[in-house]
């Protein structure tokens, strides 16, 4: 990495003036320096924050919303306008600086704290803040993956925060880390400890948009959902501000026009109290990534609620509009007044006097994988996995991407076995949920739980499922993870599976490049974290017994989680101190060599004995 230039927001190596992503994102390395800076800032902002609750002191919500909007705001594809940038640098500063004084003690203050340049000095400052500037990979590594997880948490409670909903504790904790991350003293044992406890407030932050949601327009069900386009014309809304999506339904409802969602939105239509509105036509187009010629063909305006943007052609920008904390420099930014209400008349008009959309294709796709829905599922999953029709459940969540490797997960969906489900959520969808994968068990072999946050819903279903089935581990489930990311939200998600204990998570589809081998080789030990091979292999390590449930590389204790009738099988061929805490942190193969033992005659044994007790249900 020392040797690249870095985007740190957009998590791309950057050439030249831009990031890799120039010409599909648009960002420049002035706008992510920038954005460095209002990230520093902010963490400056938390550490005032947090010293001043350790004085007894009380914070105003304001540093609460301004922490998590600069978060979201310089999360990937969201904000592209360097002024916006630029405004609330000086807001920062201004509220950290008004902060400052409040303090008794400013003993050890950090320099992101204390510094309050003018804005002649932001460029120069910017080029000092980068993560590139701490030296040590390992170090930089835990930050950045640290800052990744919080930027999800804001994303998360900053759509919570639109329909009512707050959190002060996840709030306090998210200002909290971020001002750990300004403490050169935390040793990698630390910022680990830090990166766990990100996951945990990971399920927080979801079930609290779960929530807000729920109340808001009604739990979510199954919903089969069309690709088509009618004849009039219509309104295209992208993002995941479902509040937003409200306000444009309600104030076109008799403009004669037709209103639908765009990639992630299309979980709305789950809703039911969204079906009021005759006007919610579909779901139009194809994954984010793809916007450049879905736009285009849509011929109507477009509203991005909050991010996954892609830099428009400029002919398009007269009828593309931004609001929440999403920006787009050229195109009309939508706020709210003082009671939190917009106008959206400007965009219905711009849709009154454009052509009906293309037709881009005439399906269906099915979404609304609630965890009340999944939970009224879950006897039918379990009696299916008994019988024998549903031999696994794959979940294969996250974000999409233009990259061609990630054709590998239409092509891992297509080639596993028919007797498998797909639990699914965010955009990584777009790649299998309109190919004819047809049923298991009853079931639509692809079930969506929605957003990339709607993965909450999958992982309440897998913790009923456990329930159900009466086990002690999530591991021992017939349940495997092959993960893709492409922003934040998906960094938080992975680090509240992992912080729920699930082991051996695949993600693709490649690491991250922010992460520094010796970290990753730490998730890779303690939590079987792998990467993507070819389509073939992983299909098969995924789902066929014939080569073996145990391998070598796996840690003693996820065996003794997962096959707990293989003790006495592993006590019977020698390994006698399972119940010593090292030696289950070994792999199979190193406990093997302790004991004087052969790895691959053992591997026969267990493999038998596996195969033989069959499914943990």
């Amino acid at each position: 990495m020392d040797n690249q230039m870095f985007c740190w927001q957009c998590q791309e190596t950057m050439a030249g003036s831009g990031c890799r992503r120039a010409g599909m994102c648009g960002k420049n390395a002035d706008l992510a320096a920038m954005q460095d800076l209002l990230i520093w800032l902010t963490k400056g902002l938390s550490w005032v924050a947090v010293q001043l609750r350790k004085e007894k002191k009380s914070v105003d919500e304001a540093v609460d919303r301004m922490v998590e909007g600069n978060l979201t705001a310089t999360a990937t594809n969201v904000q592209f306008d360097m002024n916006e940038v630029i405004h609330r640098i000086d807001e920062t500063v201004r509220m950290k600086d008004r902060l400052v004084h409040q303090l008794d003690k400013r003993d050890g203050m950090p320099e992101a704290a204390a510094w309050g340049g003018s804005r002649e000095e932001y460029a120069r400052k910017a080029k000092t803040v980068s993560p590139e500037a701490t030296r040590d990979l390992d170090v930089r590594s835990f930050r950045e993956l640290i800052t990744c997880g919080v930027k999800g948490l804001a994303l998360f409670l900053r759509n919570a925060g639109m329909l009512g909903k707050t959190d002060p504790e996840t709030d306090f904790f998210m200002q909290r880390a971020l001002a750990q991350l300004l403490d050169d003293t935390l040793t990698g044992g630390n910022l680990l400890a830090l990166v766990m406890e990100t996951g945990r407030y990971g399920v927080r932050a979801m079930d609290l948009l779960d929530r807000a949601n729920a109340d808001a327009y009604g739990v979510p069900a199954l919903t089969k959902v069309s690709t088509g386009v009618k004849n009039r014309p219509g309104i295209l809304v992208a993002g995941s501000s479902l509040r937003d999506l409200e306000m444009i339904l309600e104030q076109s409802l008799d403009a004669g026009v037709d209103v639908y969602t765009y990639d992630e939105m299309l979980s709305a239509h789950a809703y039911p109290d969204l079906h009021k509105y005759p006007h919610l036509a579909g779901n139009y187009g194809g994954a984010w990534w793809r916007q450049k010629e879905d736009l285009e063909a849509f011929h109507g305006p477009v509203v991005f609620t909050t991010g996954q943007i892609v830099l428009p052609k400029e002919a398009l920008k007269e009828r593309i509009f931004t609001t929440n904390d999403a920006g787009i420099p050229g195109c009309v930014h939508i706020d709210e007044d003082a009671e939190g209400q917009k106008d959206y008349s400007a965009v219905i008009r711009i849709a009154q006097n454009s052509a009906a959309p293309d037709s881009l294709e005439d399906g269906v796709v099915y979404t609304g994988l609630g965890h009340e829905q999944a939970f009224a599922l879950a006897d039918q999953v379990i009696e299916g996995v008994r019988s024998g029709a549903i031999q696994k459940l794959i979940m294969m969540a996250g974000g999409d991407g233009r990259s061609k490797k990630r054709s590998y997960y239409t092509d891992f969906a297509k080639a596993l076995p028919k007797d498998t489900l797909i639990l699914t959520s965010g955009s990584t969808k777009y790649r299998f949920n309109k190919l004819d994968l047809g049923e298991a068990a009853g079931l639509p072999r692809v079930l969506d739980a929605g957003q990339t946050q709607d993965a909450y819903s999958l992982i309440q279903f897998i913790l009923k499922l456990r329930e159900k089935a009466g086990l002690d581990n999530l591991n021992q489930l017939p349940v495997a993870y092959n993960l893709s990311w492409q922003d934040q939200r998906d960094v938080t998600v992975l680090l509240t599976l992992l912080y729920l204990d699930i082991r051996h998570i695949h993600l693709g589809p490649t690491m991250p490049a922010f992460i520094s081998p010796n970290v990753l080789n730490i998730f890779v030990k303690y939590f079987g974290l792998a990467g993507i091979g070819s389509v073939q292999e992983d299909v098969r390590a995924f789902t066929e017994v014939a080569e073996g449930l145990i391998r070598p590389d796996m840690i003693v204790a996820d065996i003794v989680a997962q096959y707990p009738t293989l003790v006495p099988v592993m006590m019977g061929v020698g390994l006698h101190c399972l119940d010593c805490g090292i030696s289950q942190m070994e792999t199979l193969e190193e406990a093997c060599v302790t004991h004087g033992l052969d790895v691959y005659d053992v591997l026969d044994i267990l493999n038998e004995q596996a195969a033989h007790d069959g499914p943990a249900f």
